[in-house]
């Protein structure tokens, strides 16, 4: 039994809520290692056996944590200067606070996409409420059992966004940013899963982006080598050496890897365009020695090649990629048009780099072109070599321009 268990709280009068949050409750907190200079948190409650509180003030007296947290010596800015969220769920504001203030610290972000995201976070949350009637975004996360029922809510709500919003980038954007919420609540253990991880398969949105950047070769070379570890390392080479997806990258099995024979691949039951493979024309040596680390390393280890402990699936998510990718890339100094690049940047270099290798071969055909009196290397293409040898001479120059990147292993 649990301390908050033992404690019958529907019994207390307000007055005796008050002396036992001073003698119990207050010096509890500072063993823990809470500040006491900031109000306490429901979570920092629920994390020294006392979140029974909220409830009692609620249902026993109608007032909330952060009243009765005033009425014991915590006193906070004026409301005025507080950012109004806009809905009744103290719970619900204490996350999204937190997870703004992690937005503010530790992405260093500028100021005005910080306030844009939580813009962006307090429609969702306002809508949310204006559909269910209530915006408790928390607490049915860390109960699998909810889970259906979850994302039928969040679902509900970004039909609302659908046909409100204009355009697709605008939907994709909020829906970006409320997922990554949610993966942020993954990521301190307060949610078993994200609602929101699956929504953009529900509808038909796709940004449209004609002026794509993406990293050129020497950066992915000064990536490579500002590595520090061997996750780090297989992460640059799964974007930008594989051309995968930031959440494909996260959720890496080896049961996906066949490593041997002439065809060496990825395989992917579900993509974004159906199932599929990818060729691992570059880097097999290092992706297996990495599967032979990790099976070394730990007897329990369940396949993921970016496992995670703390996670209900077992490996990373995607914005733990992203983060990893950001972190090479600050320390290697590289930047793309002045801003840091994103995970999507490495499979966009993958991209003009096979795209590239198609055009060299192309050149590379005009000499035979020319001799068989055509005008169109693409002829000789097409019609002269099977399906097979137009695979091979394109992965092989493909395979130089990834050396030239990454460097000769």
């Amino acid at each position: 039994m649990n301390r908050q268990d033992r404690i019958r709280w529907s019994h207390k009068s307000l007055e005796e809520l008050q002396s036992f949050w001073n003698k119990e409750i207050e010096p509890e907190l500072r063993r823990a290692g809470h500040d006491l200079d900031e109000r306490p948190t429901y979570q920092d409650l629920l994390e020294v056996g006392y979140g029974g509180l909220q409830d009692a003030l609620r249902e026993q007296h109608d007032t909330t944590l952060s009243e009765f947290c005033r009425s014991v010596g915590y006193f906070e800015a004026d409301d005025s200067d507080a950012y109004p969220w806009g809905i009744d769920a103290e719970t619900t504001v204490d996350e999204l606070e937190s997870y703004v203030r992690t937005l503010d610290r530790r992405r260093n972000l500028a100021e005005s996409t910080v306030t844009t995201k939580r813009s962006r976070l307090a429609t969702y949350a306002r809508l949310y409420r204006d559909v269910h009637g209530q915006a408790d975004l928390v607490d049915r996360l860390a109960d699998l059992a909810h889970q259906a029922d979850e994302i039928e809510h969040v679902l509900a709500v970004f039909d609302e966004l659908d046909r409100d919003l204009e355009s697709a980038e605008s939907k994709l954007r909020y829906l970006g940013d409320v997922s990554q919420f949610y993966e942020h609540l993954q990521r301190r253990g307060k949610a078993a899963y994200n609602p929101a991880d699956t929504i953009d398969m529900e509808y038909g949105w796709e940004r449209t982006e004609p002026d794509n950047a993406a990293l050129s070769s020497e950066q992915v070379r000064r990536l490579y080598d500002a590595v520090e570890t061997p996750d780090e390392e297989l992460l640059v080479l799964a974007l930008c050496g594989w051309g995968l997806r930031r959440n494909e990258v996260a959720a890496l099995h080896v049961s996906q890897l066949v490593l041997e024979g002439d065809d060496p691949h990825i395989y992917f039951e579900e993509r974004k365009n159906g199932p599929g493979t990818v060729a691992l024309i570059y880097g097999r040596g290092t992706l297996a020695d990495r599967i032979d680390a990790l099976g070394g390393r730990d007897r329990g280890w369940t396949g993921y090649l970016f496992p995670s402990r703390q996670a209900e699936s077992g490996h990373v998510v995607g914005e733990t990629i992203q983060a990893r990718f950001q972190r090479v890339a600050d320390r290697a100094g590289v930047r793309v048009r002045g801003e840091m690049p994103t995970s999507k940047m490495g499979r966009r270099f993958w991209y003009t780099t096979y795209l590239g290798s198609q055009t060299q071969l192309l050149e590379n055909l005009d000499a035979i072109a020319e001799d068989q009196g055509s005008s169109d290397a693409n002829v000789v293409l097409k019609n002269y070599l099977s399906e097979g040898e137009r695979r091979k001479y394109r992965r092989e120059y493909m395979r130089e321009r990834l050396a030239e990147a990454f460097g000769v292993q």
